[in-house]
């Protein structure tokens, strides 16, 4: 089974957007990579299916350090998740050699500069023309993350016209949910634009495409499937973060916390931290956790927001889920029939950095 690990290049940031805050200071975890490189290769040497995500910060703020990974650790794949804003700094080389490029960018200029700063989309679109120019061909991803001012019907279908994936996460894990106004009213109206992008996931479908929406592909395979998902994202199961102090983390969002640390790279093994950090309740008791997987294994172990907004934000992955069952009938008809190949939902082909439920 392939294993994915966030190797954390910097923890320094050149933006400072309102939803996540720019650079990370935490005591004890060093700015930039500390550890011996080589400590890293004796690590990942381990596991032949290793997939390495560069992660941050902004991870091409240290693009020697990334470089040298690419030339030195034996990694399956490499993916990268970027802000965008160095990609002309890439030599050519490295570029060819990532499987996936995740590019934050939340939707239109309007939508982008207002929490990430003005100018931020078009150098972020400036870039993606560049390595498109280049021949790049690995998945080109469209992050966004989805806050008050969004319309997650219009953002992604903007994305859609220019990336070859669309994935978002909900601005609900770095901003108080008491002081924000109408909580409820946004995530209404994000529930209504998700039903406006599955019927239009549906139309596309009939005529034999499958939109990058990458929340709903393997959502709605689960669904024809049967075969039930762990988290989709990985985190303490197949998917783990090497911080710049070389500790290991179940995700990289809150290395802080006591749940999160599982290891060391100087003394781990990738089999000693596979399945070492499982979801639990209230996930595990959930009438849709075969289906959902537990959406977040921060969200999980903390409920930073209380238990009401725990269930209020569960609910709209519920109501995700609940219209990409109204799917299944007839995607399960334009596969018998050809229209569809065996293959349509296969994706990602592997596990690159999308957390999938948002």
């Amino acid at each position: 089974m392939t294993m994915q690990y966030h190797v954390i290049t910097t923890e320094r940031c050149n933006l400072n957007c309102k939803y996540c805050g720019g650079t990370r200071e935490l005591p004890g975890l060093p700015q930039d990579i500390e550890y011996d490189i080589e400590d890293l290769v004796s690590f990942i040497e381990k596991d032949p299916e290793a997939v390495i995500g560069f992660y941050g910060g902004e991870p091409l703020l240290a693009l020697d350090r990334l470089e040298k990974i690419i030339d030195r650790v034996p990694a399956k794949a490499f993916t990268l998740q970027t802000n965008g804003l160095f990609l002309h700094n890439l030599k050519d080389h490295y570029l060819h050699r990532l499987h996936s490029i995740l590019m934050s960018i939340d939707g239109p200029r309007s939508v982008t500069d207002v929490s990430r700063g003005e100018g931020v989309h078009d150098r972020v679109m400036e870039n993606l023309s560049l390595i498109r120019s280049k021949g790049y061909r690995g998945d080109i991803i469209a992050r966004m993350a989805f806050s008050d001012h969004g319309d997650i019907h219009r953002d992604v279908t903007y994305l859609l016209q220019h990336f070859d994936h669309v994935h978002w996460q909900l601005d609900v894990f770095w901003t108080d949910l008491d002081t924000r106004g109408d909580v409820k009213a946004w995530l209404d109206r994000y529930d209504e634009g998700i039903s406006r992008l599955v019927s239009d996931f549906g139309q596309a479908l009939e005529e034999g495409k499958v939109q990058g929406i990458v929340p709903f592909t393997p959502v709605l395979k689960t669904l024809l499937t049967g075969e039930p998902t762990q988290i989709r994202c990985g985190s303490g199961i197949d998917s783990f973060a090497i911080m710049t102090s070389g500790s290991i983390e179940a995700c990289p969002i809150a290395p802080e916390l006591l749940y999160s640390n599982v290891g060391n790279i100087k003394v781990s093994t990738p089999e000693q931290i596979r399945n070492s950090q499982p979801v639990g309740p209230p996930c595990t008791e959930c009438d849709i956790f075969r289906v959902c997987g537990g959406r977040c294994l921060f969200a999980n172990q903390v409920e930073g927001w209380g238990r009401e907004w725990f269930d209020r934000v569960c609910a709209s992955t519920r109501h995700m889920i609940e219209e990409l069952q109204g799917l299944v009938p007839r995607a399960r008809e334009l596969m018998a029939d050809g229209i569809l190949p065996p293959d349509a939902f296969d994706h990602p082909k592997i596990n690159n950095g999308c957390e999938i439920i948002p």
